[in-house]
């Protein structure tokens, strides 16, 4: 039987003496996680090296984890500990391609490796904060041999619909930060036709920092990486510091010792996320977000963020001051992110209707106390 959402917020401890809407920014984590990492840490304490092969064994049973939670298979997936590790290994494999379609609203994780290794950059432009996929169409876009986007805009939270995009990319590469959605909303690489995907554990994946993964699909394993280590080749315990053939598979982008407590951990969140279902923790994040968008209009605050089939988790809401905003739901024990033109609320699954009557509840006495002040 599936545990109700008051229930599966007993996992969270972070829920207990304070409304926490900060999940794209990082999100708290389920118990789950910190006694993954606990256990990895006692193992480490008392035995030392004595457990390595069973790490490394238990290295292998999350990457098998993550790569179903996405659609992939095992081999394309490489643990990093963050989505910039992984954009920047997507784009050693196709920046030197040509130019590279994208848009003006990207987080700099998306853009920044393509720009430094030299590539053309080609901006889409938003539409009243929304990307129209027409813009990326063969015919309507500038020319490009990949396209490197958000699944999720950090942003205002704006959602692409990936499987369309994905449907209209042609021949172009497409790149993916996943970020922002992975956690929240289901993925799925092949029915998608993503060719890399780069994503960090710790917003909506609720891993912690440190955790994340790489998405290295079948056809850009076929190019030769750049980067070199000692576990990147297929035989590394034969230690030949001569020579090394890289191995065909996305590990060899994990060049020396594993980070095993942040892999351990996004391995712990994963198997939460899958016992709770991600259909369901997807149409319980939109929920969320209607209500909550529904509340604030209704409260009379503006919402900069999409509210058709472009939601996300995340809402942008005006605020005159921000940063007094945001200090002002802080005293209040409500956590936010400031952005230039408002906060951002993020509502995760965990999150209950009573955290958005309360976040409401206080924009409305900060409201008051501006034009009393």
């Amino acid at each position: 039987m599936s545990r109700d959402w008051d229930d599966l917020r007993n996992d969270f401890p972070g829920t207990k003496d304070r409304v926490y809407l900060n999940a794209a920014a990082g999100s708290i984590t389920p118990r789950w996680v910190r006694e993954a990492v606990n256990r990895y840490q006692q193992e480490l304490e008392e035995g030392g090296d004595d457990h390595w092969d069973l790490w490394l064994a238990q290295m292998e049973v999350v990457r098998e984890r993550v790569a179903r939670f996405i659609g992939a298979q095992a081999d394309e997936i490489a643990f990093v500990t963050n989505s910039s590790d992984g954009m920047n290994i997507l784009a050693d494999l196709v920046a030197s391609d040509g130019p590279v379609l994208s848009d003006e609203m990207e987080f700099p994780t998306v853009t920044l490796p393509f720009v430094h290794r030299g590539a053309q950059m080609q901006f889409v432009p938003a539409i009243e904060g929304e990307l129209r996929l027409e813009m990326f169409d063969e015919v309507h876009a500038p020319r490009a041999t990949s396209i490197s986007v958000s699944h999720v805009q950090f942003s205002n939270g704006f959602r692409i619909d990936l499987e369309a995009l994905g449907a209209l990319k042609g021949r172009r590469s497409l790149i993916v930060c996943g970020s922002q959605s992975v956690g929240a909303f289901e993925i799925d690489v092949k029915a998608m036709q993503i060719d890399g995907l780069a994503c960090a554990g710790h917003k909506w994946m609720m891993a912690g920092y440190g955790a994340g993964f790489v998405y290295v699909g079948k056809e850009l394993l076929k190019r030769a990486p750049r980067g070199m280590g000692w576990r990147s080749v297929k035989d590394p315990f034969a230690f030949n510091n001569r020579a090394g053939v890289p191995v065909a598979a996305a590990r060899r982008y994990e060049f020396g010792c594993p980070s095993f407590p942040t892999i351990f951990a996004l391995g712990a969140a994963v198997s939460y996320l899958d016992g709770i279902g991600r259909d369901r923790i997807q149409a319980r994040v939109l929920q969320l977000n209607t209500t909550l968008t529904s509340a604030l209009r209704h409260a009379d605050f503006e919402v900069l963020s999409p509210l058709g089939a472009g939601r996300s988790g995340e809402t942008l809401v005006a605020a005159d001051d921000p940063g007094g905003t945001t200090e002002f739901l802080r005293g209040k024990g409500i956590m936010v992110t400031q952005k230039p033109e408002g906060i951002r609320v993020s509502t995760h699954f965990y999150n209950s209707d009573e955290d958005i009557e309360k976040l409401v509840e206080a924009l409305k006495d900060r409201r008051e106390a501006m034009v009393t002040a």
